[in-house]
């Protein structure tokens, strides 16, 4: 049972609170950046092409600190992890902030890339804090506080650009990151780590890596995460080559994509996980036909109203995920579905910038086709019962 002193009046575990706060922080450190990576690369005169194979490499190292990440805090605990990802993520942002030209730029690109190392000992750490809450409950909430950081960023970040410059963005960014860091570390009680509460089940876990239902359903997770993400890749650029909006305006979608986003999360947090991912799904496609066919302002806002559907996949694949692992694999599993996601990213970036090369609409017409594939099999993995097997497979 809970320590009463940890849980705060409106049953929020104290720790909880704090990493919201921490990650509402990030996020709004992230949000003035992120949706203007292709403009910035654009500056130094780079293909379509060569943006998409830069953000292509962000994915391969993500997938190079997943599974280290993930197995070093079942072993070490999560709070050191967490903190050297911060560290990394107020170092690379100065970099770009000051970065004279392209090469140092995407170095410090590369580098905000492996503070994805936060999310394992993250998700590890909210899932043992989490109370009485489901896993899905407690992911998506800190999903919202990070998502709702995130919803005034572009908007701040496209004003800055466009009075400022984009480099002065990144400046912006990096004290915003010292500020999470800081009330990570000094607000945070490592003594009041919590007992996840024991759950019954009819499955039998086993390690991650010998379980052929979870292997299967990361298979699955990488190609539908893929199509899910190449939508989304080059769409500020396809907006503003293609459809004359400015970055202000680019921007503002982003706003409001993170309003509905931290909505979204705290409303749906309860959902089955097989469920959500099934919403996940269609909310992409909808976003994919919005901008493929959308004639005006308010489809497009229509369109960046749903791209929270990626989100709200992954964090429904996160807590399905955890149904099939012991406890002491926790953070190992949600490594490897980690894992999985930067593979897919290492990919959606390149065909994103292919199909854009090719044909700029194929972007989202492509996706559209894959998407259907993927709801299918999708519906087809999940509806199985996860009955185990004689043997205590799973």
């Amino acid at each position: 049972m809970e320590n009463k002193s940890n849980v705060l009046p409106i049953n929020i575990p104290r720790n909880l609170a704090v990493v919201a706060v921490t990650i509402f922080l990030w996020g709004l450190g992230e949000g003035l950046f992120i949706f203007f990576l292709p403009l910035t690369l654009q500056r130094w005169d780079a293909s379509t092409v060569l943006i998409g194979g830069i953000l292509s490499m962000i994915g391969v190292v993500m997938t190079l600190v997943q599974v280290p990440s993930g197995y070093l805090s079942d072993r070490l605990g999560t709070r050191p992890l967490i903190l050297v990802g911060m560290g990394l993520g107020i170092a690379s942002a100065l970099v770009m902030a000051f970065a004279k030209g392209m090469v140092l730029f995407a170095g410090g690109l590369l580098a905000y890339g492996m503070t994805s190392l936060i999310n394992p000992p993250l998700n590890s750490y909210v899932t043992r804090l989490r109370g009485q809450w489901t896993v899905q409950r407690a992911m998506t909430f800190i999903a919202a506080a990070g998502t709702a950081g995130g919803i005034l960023g572009p908007m701040i970040g496209g004003r800055i650009a466009d009075t400022l410059g984009l480099d002065v963005v990144f400046r912006f960014s990096s004290g915003l990151f010292v500020a999470s860091a800081l009330v990570f570390l000094l607000m945070i009680r490592s003594s009041d780590q919590t007992i996840e509460p024991v759950e019954e089940s009819i499955i039998q876990k086993v390690n991650p890596l010998k379980n052929v239902r979870f292997l299967g359903l990361l298979a699955i997770l990488i190609l539908t995460i893929i199509f899910l993400s190449v939508p989304q890749q080059l769409t500020s650029m396809y907006l503003q080559d293609i459809k004359q909006l400015s970055t202000q305006q680019i921007g503002l979608m982003g706003t409001v994509s993170g309003i509905v986003t931290a909505l979204m999360m705290l409303v749906l947090g309860n959902l089955n996980p097989s469920i959500g991912m099934a919403i996940g799904q269609v909310m992409i496609a909808g976003f994919a036909l919005f901008i493929w066919r959308g004639k005006g302002l308010i489809a497009f806002f229509a369109g960046y109203a749903l791209i929270g559907g990626y989100r709200l996949y992954r964090i429904m694949a996160l807590a399905y995920s955890r149904s099939l692992v012991h406890e002491g694999n926790v953070g190992l599993a949600y490594g490897l579905v980690d894992t999985g996601n930067a593979l897919a990213m290492i990919v959606a970036p390149l065909l994103a910038g292919v199909l854009y090369d090719f044909q700029p609409t194929a972007v989202y017409t492509v996706s559209l086709g894959v998407l259907v594939i993927t709801m299918g099999l999708n519906y087809l993995f999940l509806k199985v019962k996860r009955y185990p097997t004689s043997r205590g497979g799973s």
